[in-house]
């Protein structure tokens, strides 16, 4: 990934918490023109594609209304409908305080945007992916309660040394889940869900392995930062997905994977249940 909006320390004008003024002003209106056609070229692609939630996510939380979002206004309606607010940071920020922004129900939004108005791959994760990827996911309410159950889990993990791990969980669900509803597969993680092209491989190419979701093997699946994922897990619900954040003791889960090898990048495991796959 290009690291141009990698960070270690809050650049100039930016809080210590990480947030900054979105300085939606300076948003051109060219900018303005590629957002809008970003988001509905973007929308009617995934008709069929992209989960129920997402899908009337997108109009609830009023992405289809045109233009970059201004936060402040944006923010209004959201936090009316998910008890969340966006907030705007420079790009990637560090671990620490993005579990801190999760568990306040604060999402922190990259404050920039793609050039070039791509939705087939992007180096680096934008607005474009963290507004029009993420958020509209928030509409369901067992998907924003895992997120802020997941925030509380990264500061935990902080103490104990075990955000590698648990940052596999985020990579393969909130980034790149796949779940079963009314008997097909639809995307959910918003690095499908802001690229046509993944979205389309995740779930048709018949080179993509789709695994039943297992905790312990997802979190020692390793996954490759500059190109298509080759292996996708598929959650049976929302419902199913919060309850193993909530049910289940991490902290046994690391102690179980932490002297295990990680699975390289497209690698099988003899535990694995293929998604589809008969039973024998």
């Amino acid at each position: 990934m290009d690291a141009l909006h990698v960070y270690d320390a809050p650049p100039e004008g930016v809080a210590e918490d990480w947030t900054m003024a979105q300085d939606w002003e300076r948003f051109t209106a060219l900018d303005h023109v590629r957002w809008s056609k970003m988001v509905t070229e973007q929308t009617e692609a995934l008709q069929g594609l992209a989960s129920d939630e997402f899908l009337k996510g997108v109009s609830d939380i009023g992405l289809d209304t045109g233009g970059v979002p201004e936060f402040d206004a944006f923010n209004v309606n959201f936090r009316k409908l998910t008890g969340w607010e966006v907030v705007a940071v420079p790009g990637v920020i560090p671990n620490l305080p993005f579990f801190k922004l999760l568990a306040d129900r604060r999402f922190p939004a990259a404050n920039f945007l793609r050039q070039g108005g791509s939705q087939e791959y992007n180096d680096e994760p934008d607005m474009f992916h963290d507004v029009y990827g993420h958020l509209p996911m928030f509409i369901d309410p067992d998907f924003r309660e895992f997120m802020s159950a997941y925030g509380r889990a990264g500061l935990r993990a902080e103490k104990l040394g075990m955000t590698d791990w648990l940052g596999r969980l985020y990579l393969h669900t909130v980034e790149f889940g796949l779940i079963e509803q009314n008997g097909a597969l639809r995307a959910y993680g918003a690095g499908l869900l802001s690229s046509y092209a993944e979205t389309i491989h995740a779930l048709t190419s018949d080179k993509a392995r789709r695994l039943h979701f297992n905790l312990p093997r997802l979190m020692r699946t390793e996954w490759p930062f500059d190109t298509f994922q080759p292996t996708y897990f598929v959650i049976e619900s929302f419902e199913a997905l919060l309850e193993e954040m909530e049910t289940t003791s991490l902290r046994e889960v690391y102690e179980e994977v932490h002297d295990l090898p990680l699975i390289p990048i497209g690698e099988t495991d003899l535990a694995d249940r293929v998604y589809g796959a008969q039973s024998a």
